[in-house]
Protein backbone atom coordinates (compact mmCIF):
# COMPACT_ATOMS: atom_id res chain seq x y z
CA UNK A 1 0.00 0.00 0.00
CA UNK A 2 3.01 2.26 0.83
CA UNK A 3 4.32 1.50 -2.47
CA UNK A 4 1.67 2.32 -4.43
CA UNK A 5 0.85 5.69 -2.47
CA UNK A 6 4.12 6.93 -3.40
CA UNK A 7 3.65 5.73 -7.12
CA UNK A 8 0.74 8.14 -7.04
CA UNK A 9 2.34 11.25 -5.24
CA UNK A 10 5.23 10.53 -7.53
CA UNK A 11 2.77 11.42 -10.61
CA UNK A 12 1.27 13.85 -9.01
CA UNK A 13 4.26 15.76 -8.59
CA UNK A 14 4.83 15.23 -12.57
CA UNK A 15 2.67 18.54 -13.53
CA UNK A 16 5.61 20.66 -10.61
CA UNK A 17 8.59 19.31 -13.16
CA UNK A 18 9.38 21.22 -17.05
CA UNK A 19 9.29 17.96 -18.85
CA UNK A 20 5.42 18.06 -18.76
CA UNK A 21 5.51 21.45 -20.61
CA UNK A 22 5.00 18.75 -23.75
CA UNK A 23 1.90 17.51 -22.72
CA UNK A 24 0.05 20.38 -21.56
CA UNK A 25 -1.17 22.30 -24.86
CA UNK A 26 -2.46 19.00 -26.09
CA UNK A 27 -4.71 18.49 -22.51
CA UNK A 28 -5.64 22.74 -22.49
CA UNK A 29 -6.83 21.98 -26.37
CA UNK A 30 -10.45 21.29 -25.22
CA UNK A 31 -10.14 23.34 -22.01
CA UNK A 32 -12.93 25.20 -22.79
CA UNK A 33 -15.31 22.13 -23.85
CA UNK A 34 -17.71 20.07 -20.92
CA UNK A 35 -14.59 18.32 -18.99
CA UNK A 36 -17.01 15.42 -18.20
CA UNK A 37 -17.23 14.84 -22.21
CA UNK A 38 -13.96 15.88 -22.96
CA UNK A 39 -10.96 16.34 -20.29
CA UNK A 40 -12.15 13.45 -18.65
CA UNK A 41 -12.33 10.57 -21.10
CA UNK A 42 -8.91 12.43 -22.86
CA UNK A 43 -6.84 11.99 -19.18
CA UNK A 44 -8.24 8.38 -18.24
CA UNK A 45 -6.91 7.18 -21.98
CA UNK A 46 -3.55 9.03 -21.63
CA UNK A 47 -3.01 7.06 -18.33
CA UNK A 48 -4.05 3.67 -19.38
CA UNK A 49 -2.14 4.31 -22.54
CA UNK A 50 0.86 5.15 -20.27
CA UNK A 51 1.14 2.54 -18.38
CA UNK A 52 0.26 -0.28 -20.82
CA UNK A 53 3.59 1.15 -23.19
CA UNK A 54 5.46 1.86 -19.87
CA UNK A 55 5.02 -1.88 -18.38
CA UNK A 56 5.78 -3.44 -22.28
CA UNK A 57 8.94 -1.07 -22.40
CA UNK A 58 10.33 -1.73 -19.52
CA UNK A 59 9.42 -5.43 -19.13
CA UNK A 60 8.49 -6.83 -22.71
CA UNK A 61 11.61 -7.38 -24.67
CA UNK A 62 12.75 -4.90 -27.71
CA UNK A 63 9.44 -6.08 -29.50
CA UNK A 64 7.26 -3.34 -27.32
CA UNK A 65 9.99 -0.54 -27.24
CA UNK A 66 9.69 -0.33 -31.07
CA UNK A 67 6.15 -0.42 -31.27
CA UNK A 68 6.53 2.63 -28.83
CA UNK A 69 8.94 4.59 -30.84
CA UNK A 70 6.44 4.13 -34.51
CA UNK A 71 3.73 5.28 -31.62
CA UNK A 72 5.30 8.22 -31.07
CA UNK A 73 6.11 8.82 -34.78
CA UNK A 74 2.34 8.17 -35.34
CA UNK A 75 0.99 10.05 -32.55
CA UNK A 76 3.68 13.04 -33.58
CA UNK A 77 0.99 12.74 -36.92
CA UNK A 78 -1.78 13.09 -35.38
CA UNK A 79 -1.37 15.58 -33.70
CA UNK A 80 0.77 17.88 -35.78
CA UNK A 81 -2.80 17.70 -37.62
CA UNK A 82 -5.00 18.26 -34.40
CA UNK A 83 -2.45 22.19 -34.03
CA UNK A 84 -3.11 22.51 -37.81
CA UNK A 85 -6.88 22.10 -37.29
CA UNK A 86 -6.74 24.63 -34.52
CA UNK A 87 -4.57 27.07 -35.91
CA UNK A 88 -6.25 27.11 -39.97
CA UNK A 89 -9.66 27.10 -39.40
CA UNK A 90 -9.55 25.91 -43.74
CA UNK A 91 -7.41 23.31 -43.00
CA UNK A 92 -10.17 21.87 -40.52
CA UNK A 93 -12.83 22.22 -42.81
CA UNK A 94 -10.71 20.18 -45.65
CA UNK A 95 -9.56 17.68 -43.26
CA UNK A 96 -12.82 16.90 -41.75
CA UNK A 97 -14.89 16.89 -45.19
CA UNK A 98 -13.89 13.12 -45.73
CA UNK A 99 -15.56 12.32 -41.98
CA UNK A 100 -18.21 14.60 -42.30
CA UNK A 101 -19.55 12.37 -45.44
CA UNK A 102 -19.62 8.86 -43.46
CA UNK A 103 -22.89 9.95 -42.19
CA UNK A 104 -26.36 11.52 -43.60
CA UNK A 105 -26.48 14.14 -40.93
CA UNK A 106 -22.67 14.07 -40.29
CA UNK A 107 -22.66 17.99 -41.49
CA UNK A 108 -25.33 19.10 -38.51
CA UNK A 109 -23.53 17.43 -35.54
CA UNK A 110 -20.26 19.11 -36.18
CA UNK A 111 -20.67 20.49 -32.70
CA UNK A 112 -21.44 17.65 -31.00
CA UNK A 113 -18.80 15.28 -32.71
CA UNK A 114 -16.05 17.94 -31.42
CA UNK A 115 -17.17 17.24 -27.98
CA UNK A 116 -17.89 12.91 -28.45
CA UNK A 117 -15.88 11.36 -25.47
CA UNK A 118 -14.89 9.02 -28.09
CA UNK A 119 -12.89 11.83 -30.10
CA UNK A 120 -11.24 13.01 -26.69
CA UNK A 121 -9.99 9.81 -26.09
CA UNK A 122 -7.95 9.35 -28.70
CA UNK A 123 -6.38 12.41 -28.41
CA UNK A 124 -5.42 11.00 -25.05
CA UNK A 125 -4.19 7.90 -26.55
CA UNK A 126 -2.34 9.98 -28.68
CA UNK A 127 -1.02 11.88 -25.82
CA UNK A 128 -0.14 8.86 -24.02
CA UNK A 129 2.61 7.65 -26.05
CA UNK A 130 4.02 10.75 -26.68
CA UNK A 131 4.17 11.41 -22.96
CA UNK A 132 7.54 11.32 -21.54
CA UNK A 133 7.13 12.04 -17.86
CA UNK A 134 10.80 12.74 -15.98
CA UNK A 135 12.26 9.64 -14.90
CA UNK A 136 12.85 10.56 -11.58
CA UNK A 137 13.76 8.92 -8.49
CA UNK A 138 9.79 7.19 -8.37
CA UNK A 139 9.70 6.33 -11.45
CA UNK A 140 12.65 4.89 -12.06
CA UNK A 141 12.57 3.10 -8.83
CA UNK A 142 8.95 1.27 -10.24
CA UNK A 143 10.59 1.29 -13.86
CA UNK A 144 13.90 -0.49 -12.21
CA UNK A 145 11.90 -2.75 -10.13
CA UNK A 146 9.95 -3.87 -13.32
CA UNK A 147 13.21 -4.46 -15.35
CA UNK A 148 14.88 -7.25 -12.95
CA UNK A 149 11.58 -8.60 -11.73
CA UNK A 150 9.87 -9.15 -14.84
CA UNK A 151 6.13 -8.68 -15.86
CA UNK A 152 3.73 -9.01 -13.31
CA UNK A 153 0.19 -7.52 -12.51
CA UNK A 154 2.17 -5.66 -9.38
CA UNK A 155 4.34 -3.65 -12.33
CA UNK A 156 1.53 -2.52 -14.31
CA UNK A 157 -0.78 -1.48 -11.05
CA UNK A 158 2.07 0.65 -10.08
CA UNK A 159 2.73 1.86 -13.00
CA UNK A 160 -1.00 2.62 -13.75
CA UNK A 161 -1.15 4.64 -9.94
CA UNK A 162 1.79 6.72 -10.99
CA UNK A 163 -0.17 7.75 -14.30
CA UNK A 164 -3.21 8.38 -12.21
CA UNK A 165 -1.69 10.58 -9.93
CA UNK A 166 -0.17 12.50 -12.70
CA UNK A 167 -3.95 12.30 -14.77
CA UNK A 168 -5.59 13.82 -11.54
CA UNK A 169 -3.09 16.90 -11.11
CA UNK A 170 -3.51 17.84 -15.47
CA UNK A 171 -7.90 17.23 -14.49
CA UNK A 172 -7.09 20.23 -11.60
CA UNK A 173 -5.04 22.22 -13.90
CA UNK A 174 -7.75 21.44 -16.50
CA UNK A 175 -10.70 22.26 -15.21
CA UNK A 176 -9.05 25.54 -13.78
CA UNK A 177 -7.82 25.96 -17.05
CA UNK A 178 -12.07 25.84 -18.69
CA UNK A 179 -13.19 28.05 -16.61
CA UNK A 180 -10.64 30.36 -17.18
CA UNK A 181 -10.89 29.61 -21.21
CA UNK A 182 -14.75 30.32 -20.68
CA UNK A 183 -14.20 33.66 -18.95
CA UNK A 184 -11.91 34.65 -21.79
CA UNK A 185 -14.36 33.57 -24.51
CA UNK A 186 -17.59 35.59 -22.74
CA UNK A 187 -15.46 38.99 -21.63
CA UNK A 188 -13.12 39.86 -24.10
CA UNK A 189 -14.28 37.19 -27.41
CA UNK A 190 -11.20 35.73 -27.74
CA UNK A 191 -12.36 32.39 -28.76
CA UNK A 192 -10.77 32.91 -32.06
CA UNK A 193 -7.64 33.68 -30.74
CA UNK A 194 -7.55 31.53 -28.08
CA UNK A 195 -8.15 28.76 -30.39
CA UNK A 196 -4.70 29.44 -32.73
CA UNK A 197 -2.81 30.58 -29.57
CA UNK A 198 -3.38 26.57 -28.60
CA UNK A 199 -2.89 25.64 -32.44
CA UNK A 200 0.61 27.29 -32.31
CA UNK A 201 1.22 25.98 -28.73
CA UNK A 202 0.39 22.18 -30.17
CA UNK A 203 2.65 22.78 -32.75
CA UNK A 204 5.06 23.91 -30.81
CA UNK A 205 4.57 20.64 -28.80
CA UNK A 206 5.32 18.40 -31.52
CA UNK A 207 8.45 19.76 -32.76
CA UNK A 208 9.63 20.02 -29.23
CA UNK A 209 9.08 16.25 -28.96
CA UNK A 210 10.17 15.51 -32.09
CA UNK A 211 13.48 16.94 -31.00
CA UNK A 212 13.74 14.94 -27.94
CA UNK A 213 13.58 18.22 -25.45
CA UNK A 214 10.97 16.18 -23.74
CA UNK A 215 13.43 13.79 -22.54
CA UNK A 216 16.62 15.64 -22.75
CA UNK A 217 16.89 19.27 -21.16
CA UNK A 218 13.18 18.95 -20.04
CA UNK A 219 14.17 15.64 -18.51
CA UNK A 220 17.48 17.12 -16.57
CA UNK A 221 15.87 20.43 -15.57
CA UNK A 222 12.84 18.23 -13.76
CA UNK A 223 15.36 16.48 -12.17
CA UNK A 224 16.73 18.99 -10.70
CA UNK A 225 13.51 20.76 -9.81
CA UNK A 226 11.69 18.04 -8.08
CA UNK A 227 14.26 14.93 -7.63
CA UNK A 228 14.93 15.66 -4.00
CA UNK A 229 11.63 16.09 -2.89
CA UNK A 230 10.36 12.46 -4.49
CA UNK A 231 13.66 11.07 -3.08
CA UNK A 232 12.47 11.97 0.59
CA UNK A 233 9.31 10.29 -0.35
CA UNK A 234 11.60 7.24 -1.10
CA UNK A 235 13.76 7.45 1.86
CA UNK A 236 10.61 7.71 4.05
CA UNK A 237 8.91 4.53 3.16
CA UNK A 238 11.94 2.42 2.53
CA UNK A 239 14.15 1.74 5.04
CA UNK A 240 17.90 2.93 5.26
CA UNK A 241 20.67 0.74 4.36
CA UNK A 242 22.19 -0.72 7.28
CA UNK A 243 25.64 -0.97 7.72
CA UNK A 244 26.65 -2.08 10.86
CA UNK A 245 29.84 -1.78 12.95
CA UNK A 246 30.99 -5.33 12.74
CA UNK A 247 32.78 -5.96 16.41
CA UNK A 248 30.49 -4.22 19.48
CA UNK A 249 32.84 -2.66 22.39
CA UNK A 250 35.18 -5.05 24.24
CA UNK A 251 33.49 -7.31 26.99
CA UNK A 252 30.26 -6.74 25.09
CA UNK A 253 28.56 -10.29 23.76
CA UNK A 254 28.44 -10.61 19.87
CA UNK A 255 24.67 -10.32 18.78
CA UNK A 256 23.32 -14.02 17.56
CA UNK A 257 21.77 -12.75 14.29
CA UNK A 258 20.93 -15.51 12.83
CA UNK A 259 21.86 -19.06 11.55
CA UNK A 260 24.15 -20.19 8.66
CA UNK A 261 21.76 -20.64 5.96
CA UNK A 262 22.13 -24.15 3.35
CA UNK A 263 25.06 -23.45 0.60
CA UNK A 264 23.18 -26.34 -1.73
CA UNK A 265 21.74 -23.69 -4.43
CA UNK A 266 25.37 -23.50 -5.74
CA UNK A 267 25.22 -23.92 -9.02
CA UNK A 268 29.13 -24.52 -9.12
CA UNK A 269 31.99 -25.19 -6.87
CA UNK A 270 35.74 -23.74 -7.24
CA UNK A 271 38.56 -24.96 -5.06
CA UNK A 272 36.77 -26.86 -2.96
CA UNK A 273 33.75 -29.86 -3.24
CA UNK A 274 30.22 -28.78 -2.11
CA UNK A 275 30.13 -27.41 1.21
CA UNK A 276 27.59 -27.33 3.88
CA UNK A 277 26.47 -26.48 7.37
CA UNK A 278 26.74 -29.09 9.01
CA UNK A 279 30.51 -29.89 7.59
CA UNK A 280 31.54 -26.46 8.49
CA UNK A 281 30.88 -26.78 12.52
CA UNK A 282 33.43 -26.23 14.50
CA UNK A 283 35.13 -24.10 12.34
CA UNK A 284 35.00 -19.87 12.07
CA UNK A 285 33.39 -19.12 8.50
CA UNK A 286 33.42 -15.55 6.72
CA UNK A 287 31.03 -15.60 3.95
CA UNK A 288 32.21 -13.16 1.45
CA UNK A 289 29.54 -12.07 -1.34
CA UNK A 290 31.35 -10.63 -4.27
CA UNK A 291 31.07 -10.61 -8.23
CA UNK A 292 34.24 -9.78 -10.32
CA UNK A 293 33.13 -6.86 -11.84
CA UNK A 294 32.25 -4.67 -8.65
CA UNK A 295 34.90 -2.04 -8.10
CA UNK A 296 33.89 -2.21 -4.06
CA UNK A 297 34.49 -6.13 -4.38
CA UNK A 298 37.91 -6.21 -6.41
CA UNK A 299 39.44 -3.25 -3.62
CA UNK A 300 38.15 -6.02 -0.86
CA UNK A 301 39.31 -9.31 -2.54
CA UNK A 302 43.17 -8.78 -1.02
CA UNK A 303 42.15 -8.49 2.44
CA UNK A 304 39.56 -11.40 1.91
CA UNK A 305 42.52 -13.06 0.49
CA UNK A 306 44.55 -12.07 3.29
CA UNK A 307 42.59 -13.20 6.09
CA UNK A 308 41.75 -16.66 4.51
CA UNK A 309 45.93 -16.96 3.90
CA UNK A 310 46.91 -16.20 7.62
CA UNK A 311 44.13 -17.81 9.62
CA UNK A 312 43.52 -20.95 7.68
CA UNK A 313 45.73 -22.96 10.03
CA UNK A 314 43.89 -21.40 13.16
CA UNK A 315 40.40 -22.61 12.48
CA UNK A 316 38.91 -20.18 9.95
CA UNK A 317 36.97 -21.16 6.28
CA UNK A 318 36.51 -18.15 4.53
CA UNK A 319 33.91 -19.36 1.37
CA UNK A 320 33.24 -16.36 -1.25
CA UNK A 321 29.79 -16.53 -2.95
CA UNK A 322 29.47 -15.33 -6.28
CA UNK A 323 26.50 -13.75 -6.93
CA UNK A 324 26.22 -11.79 -10.41
CA UNK A 325 25.24 -8.62 -11.34
CA UNK A 326 25.66 -8.65 -15.28
CA UNK A 327 24.96 -11.79 -17.59
CA UNK A 328 28.84 -12.72 -18.45
CA UNK A 329 29.44 -13.05 -15.00
CA UNK A 330 27.46 -16.02 -14.67
CA UNK A 331 29.53 -17.92 -17.47
CA UNK A 332 32.07 -20.53 -15.09
CA UNK A 333 34.62 -19.93 -17.53
CA UNK A 334 34.35 -16.14 -16.85
CA UNK A 335 34.45 -16.82 -13.05
CA UNK A 336 37.24 -19.45 -13.06
CA UNK A 337 39.77 -16.73 -14.82
CA UNK A 338 38.64 -14.32 -12.41
CA UNK A 339 39.36 -16.49 -9.30
CA UNK A 340 42.92 -17.30 -11.21
CA UNK A 341 43.61 -13.81 -11.55
CA UNK A 342 42.78 -12.33 -8.16
CA UNK A 343 44.62 -15.17 -6.97
CA UNK A 344 41.99 -16.97 -4.64
CA UNK A 345 42.31 -19.65 -3.08
CA UNK A 346 39.62 -20.23 -0.99
CA UNK A 347 36.44 -22.27 -2.14
CA UNK A 348 33.50 -20.11 -4.10
CA UNK A 349 30.19 -21.14 -4.62
CA UNK A 350 28.62 -19.54 -7.93
CA UNK A 351 25.27 -18.46 -7.06
CA UNK A 352 23.72 -17.92 -10.57
CA UNK A 353 20.32 -18.22 -9.25
CA UNK A 354 20.50 -16.12 -6.28
CA UNK A 355 19.88 -18.70 -3.69
CA UNK A 356 22.42 -18.38 -0.87
CA UNK A 357 22.21 -14.64 -1.45
CA UNK A 358 17.91 -15.01 -0.82
CA UNK A 359 19.12 -17.37 2.32
CA UNK A 360 20.98 -14.64 4.01
CA UNK A 361 18.75 -11.88 2.65
CA UNK A 362 21.55 -10.28 1.88
CA UNK A 363 21.74 -6.94 -0.60
CA UNK A 364 24.87 -5.58 -0.69
CA UNK A 365 28.13 -6.25 -3.18
CA UNK A 366 30.41 -7.03 -1.25
CA UNK A 367 29.33 -8.11 1.90
CA UNK A 368 31.08 -10.10 5.14
CA UNK A 369 29.21 -12.50 7.23
CA UNK A 370 30.78 -14.02 10.34
CA UNK A 371 30.04 -17.47 11.80
CA UNK A 372 30.74 -19.02 14.81
CA UNK A 373 31.35 -22.56 14.90
CA UNK A 374 28.06 -23.27 16.34
CA UNK A 375 26.75 -22.09 12.96
CA UNK A 376 25.04 -18.54 13.77
CA UNK A 377 25.76 -15.22 11.93
CA UNK A 378 27.34 -13.06 14.82
CA UNK A 379 28.57 -9.79 12.80
CA UNK A 380 28.51 -8.38 9.38
CA UNK A 381 29.74 -5.82 7.38
CA UNK A 382 28.61 -4.17 4.50
CA UNK A 383 30.87 -2.50 1.89
CA UNK A 384 34.43 -1.39 1.39
CA UNK A 385 36.00 -0.36 4.71
CA UNK A 386 36.80 -1.18 8.48
CA UNK A 387 39.11 -3.69 7.45
CA UNK A 388 41.00 -3.66 11.02
CA UNK A 389 37.14 -4.25 12.51
CA UNK A 390 36.58 -7.01 10.60
CA UNK A 391 39.86 -8.65 11.45
CA UNK A 392 38.67 -8.07 14.87
CA UNK A 393 36.13 -9.84 14.95
CA UNK A 394 37.82 -13.25 13.06
CA UNK A 395 40.29 -13.02 16.04
CA UNK A 396 37.57 -12.77 18.80
CA UNK A 397 35.20 -16.05 17.16
CA UNK A 398 38.41 -17.73 16.96
CA UNK A 399 39.62 -17.21 20.28
CA UNK A 400 36.23 -17.62 21.54
CA UNK A 401 36.26 -21.46 19.69
CA UNK A 402 39.44 -21.86 21.84
CA UNK A 403 42.04 -21.21 19.04
CA UNK A 404 45.56 -20.32 20.85
CA UNK A 405 48.93 -18.56 19.56
CA UNK A 406 47.03 -16.45 17.12
CA UNK A 407 49.19 -14.58 13.94
CA UNK A 408 49.58 -11.00 15.72
CA UNK A 409 48.94 -7.71 13.52
CA UNK A 410 46.50 -6.80 11.25
CA UNK A 411 47.31 -7.64 7.65
CA UNK A 412 48.40 -5.07 5.12
CA UNK A 413 47.57 -6.70 1.81
CA UNK A 414 49.91 -3.61 -0.26
CA UNK A 415 47.52 -3.99 -3.28
CA UNK A 416 47.83 -2.30 -5.83
CA UNK A 417 45.98 -1.40 -9.37
CA UNK A 418 42.31 -1.61 -9.28
CA UNK A 419 42.65 -3.49 -5.94
CA UNK A 420 43.95 -0.44 -3.90
CA UNK A 421 42.14 1.33 -2.23
CA UNK A 422 39.76 4.27 -3.15
CA UNK A 423 40.83 7.85 -2.94
CA UNK A 424 37.97 8.43 -0.39
CA UNK A 425 36.78 11.08 -2.28
CA UNK A 426 33.59 11.69 -1.33
CA UNK A 427 32.87 14.41 -4.05
CA UNK A 428 33.56 11.49 -6.66
CA UNK A 429 31.51 10.63 -9.37
CA UNK A 430 28.49 7.92 -8.91
CA UNK A 431 28.89 4.73 -10.25
CA UNK A 432 27.04 4.56 -14.05
CA UNK A 433 25.01 2.32 -15.49
CA UNK A 434 25.17 2.08 -19.26
CA UNK A 435 22.29 0.16 -20.24
CA UNK A 436 18.70 2.16 -19.85
CA UNK A 437 17.24 0.27 -17.32
CA UNK A 438 19.41 1.79 -14.74
CA UNK A 439 21.37 4.82 -16.54
CA UNK A 440 21.41 8.32 -14.89
CA UNK A 441 23.23 11.13 -16.21
CA UNK A 442 22.88 10.92 -19.79
CA UNK A 443 23.22 14.31 -21.85
CA UNK A 444 22.83 13.04 -25.38
CA UNK A 445 18.78 13.09 -25.28
CA UNK A 446 16.84 10.14 -25.91
CA UNK A 447 18.17 6.79 -25.63
CA UNK A 448 16.78 4.73 -28.41
CA UNK A 449 15.95 1.34 -26.26
CA UNK A 450 17.26 -1.57 -28.24
CA UNK A 451 17.39 0.16 -31.79
CA UNK A 452 20.22 1.01 -33.78
CA UNK A 453 21.05 5.11 -33.30
CA UNK A 454 23.05 7.77 -34.41
CA UNK A 455 24.51 9.65 -31.29
CA UNK A 456 26.14 12.99 -30.85
CA UNK A 457 27.30 14.13 -27.66
CA UNK A 458 26.69 17.91 -26.93
CA UNK A 459 29.52 20.46 -26.97
CA UNK A 460 29.77 20.60 -23.03
CA UNK A 461 29.27 18.49 -20.63
CA UNK A 462 28.38 19.35 -16.44
CA UNK A 463 29.88 17.00 -13.83
CA UNK A 464 28.70 13.46 -14.21
CA UNK A 465 26.58 13.93 -17.86
CA UNK A 466 27.64 11.23 -20.20
CA UNK A 467 27.07 10.56 -23.86
CA UNK A 468 26.96 8.28 -26.80
CA UNK A 469 29.23 9.79 -30.34
CA UNK A 470 28.70 7.30 -33.11
CA UNK A 471 26.01 4.49 -33.98
CA UNK A 472 25.06 2.45 -30.63
CA UNK A 473 22.10 0.25 -29.76
CA UNK A 474 21.57 0.07 -26.52
CA UNK A 475 19.74 -2.47 -24.07
CA UNK A 476 19.04 -3.23 -20.81
CA UNK A 477 22.27 -4.34 -19.50
CA UNK A 478 25.07 -2.50 -21.88
CA UNK A 479 25.27 -0.95 -24.67
CA UNK A 480 26.70 -2.37 -28.11
CA UNK A 481 29.10 -0.26 -30.70
CA UNK A 482 27.35 -0.95 -34.26
CA UNK A 483 30.33 1.03 -36.04
CA UNK A 484 33.60 1.55 -35.31
CA UNK A 485 35.45 4.87 -34.40
CA UNK A 486 32.13 5.50 -31.40
CA UNK A 487 32.92 6.82 -28.67
CA UNK A 488 31.87 7.70 -24.70
CA UNK A 489 32.55 10.98 -23.05
CA UNK A 490 32.34 11.65 -19.45
CA UNK A 491 32.62 14.37 -17.50
CA UNK A 492 33.93 13.03 -14.13
CA UNK A 493 35.30 13.66 -10.42
CA UNK A 494 37.61 11.10 -9.34
CA UNK A 495 41.33 9.92 -8.82
CA UNK A 496 40.10 6.36 -10.59
CA UNK A 497 37.98 5.63 -13.69
CA UNK A 498 37.11 2.17 -14.32
CA UNK A 499 34.41 0.67 -17.05
CA UNK A 500 33.17 -2.85 -17.59
CA UNK A 501 33.57 -4.03 -20.93
CA UNK A 502 33.27 -6.84 -22.79
CA UNK A 503 34.22 -8.19 -26.84
CA UNK A 504 31.36 -8.73 -29.28
CA UNK A 505 29.90 -12.80 -28.87
CA UNK A 506 32.57 -14.42 -31.16
CA UNK A 507 35.51 -13.16 -28.45
CA UNK A 508 37.86 -11.03 -30.96
CA UNK A 509 39.66 -8.25 -29.23
CA UNK A 510 38.31 -4.40 -29.69
CA UNK A 511 41.22 -1.80 -29.56
CA UNK A 512 40.52 1.66 -28.05
CA UNK A 513 42.28 4.74 -26.91
CA UNK A 514 41.37 6.84 -24.04
CA UNK A 515 42.18 10.92 -23.70
CA UNK A 516 41.77 13.12 -20.87
CA UNK A 517 40.68 16.75 -21.24
CA UNK A 518 41.38 15.77 -25.14
CA UNK A 519 44.93 14.84 -24.83
CA UNK A 520 46.90 11.34 -24.05
CA UNK A 521 46.76 10.46 -20.36
CA UNK A 522 50.64 10.22 -19.68
CA UNK A 523 50.89 9.66 -15.83
CA UNK A 524 47.48 9.58 -15.37
CA UNK A 525 46.52 5.84 -17.12
CA UNK A 526 45.30 3.54 -15.57
CA UNK A 527 46.56 0.03 -15.63
CA UNK A 528 44.92 -1.75 -18.54
CA UNK A 529 46.23 1.61 -20.76
CA UNK A 530 49.34 2.65 -21.34
CA UNK A 531 50.81 6.64 -21.26
CA UNK A 532 49.63 7.05 -24.78
CA UNK A 533 45.69 6.27 -24.30
CA UNK A 534 45.64 2.69 -25.56
CA UNK A 535 44.19 -0.15 -24.80
CA UNK A 536 42.52 -3.40 -25.97
CA UNK A 537 39.29 -5.50 -24.70
CA UNK A 538 40.11 -9.17 -24.31
CA UNK A 539 37.33 -10.17 -21.88
CA UNK A 540 34.41 -9.19 -20.00
CA UNK A 541 35.94 -7.38 -17.22
CA UNK A 542 36.37 -4.17 -15.45
CA UNK A 543 39.03 -2.18 -16.91
CA UNK A 544 41.18 0.33 -15.05
CA UNK A 545 41.54 3.18 -17.44
CA UNK A 546 42.60 6.73 -15.48
CA UNK A 547 44.38 7.03 -11.94
CA UNK A 548 45.20 10.46 -11.39
CA UNK A 549 48.83 11.17 -9.74
CA UNK A 550 47.43 14.20 -8.22
CA UNK A 551 44.37 14.77 -6.90
CA UNK A 552 40.91 13.74 -7.99
CA UNK A 553 39.31 16.67 -9.90
CA UNK A 554 36.88 17.03 -12.17
CA UNK A 555 38.26 15.70 -15.79
CA UNK A 556 36.58 14.71 -19.75
CA UNK A 557 37.35 11.18 -20.10
CA UNK A 558 36.34 10.08 -23.70
CA UNK A 559 37.11 6.38 -24.52
CA UNK A 560 36.96 5.80 -28.81
CA UNK A 561 36.39 2.06 -29.64
CA UNK A 562 38.58 1.34 -33.09
CA UNK A 563 36.78 -1.93 -33.83
CA UNK A 564 32.93 -2.54 -33.85
CA UNK A 565 30.84 -4.82 -31.18
CA UNK A 566 32.18 -3.92 -27.79
CA UNK A 567 29.87 -4.32 -24.84
CA UNK A 568 29.53 -1.52 -22.56
CA UNK A 569 28.23 -1.79 -19.12
CA UNK A 570 28.99 0.15 -16.36
CA UNK A 571 31.47 3.12 -14.65
CA UNK A 572 32.66 3.16 -11.44
CA UNK A 573 35.01 5.55 -9.94
CA UNK A 574 37.51 5.99 -7.17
Amino acid sequence: MLLLILAFLGGVLTILSPCILPVLPFVFARADRPFMRNGLPMLIAMAFTFALVATLAAVGGGWAVHANQYGRYIALVVLAVLGLTLLLPHFAEWISRPFVQLGNRLSEKTEAQQDSPWSAAGLGIATGLLWAPCAGPILGLLLTGAALQGASATTSLLLLTYAAGAAASLALALVVGGRVFALMKRSLGAGEWVRRALGVLVLAGVVAIALGVDTGLLTRVSLASTGGFEQKLIDAVRPAPVHAAPAPKAGVPLPVEGELPSLDGATKWFNSAPLSPEALRGKVVLVDFWTYSCINCIRSLPYVNAWAQKYRDHGLVVIGVHAPEFAFEKDPANVAKAIKDFNITYPVAMDNDYAIWKGFNNEYWPAHYFIDPHGQIRAHHFGEGDYTGSEDVIRRLLSDAGYKDLPDGYVQPGASGAEAAGSGDMRRSPETYVGYARSEGFAGGQIAHDDSWQYRAPDTLTANQWAFNGTWTVNAQHATLDKSNGSIVYRFRGRDLHLVLGPSEDGKPVRFRVTLDGKAPGDDHGTDIDADGNGTINGQRLYQLVRQTHGTGERVFEITFLDPDVRVYAFTFG
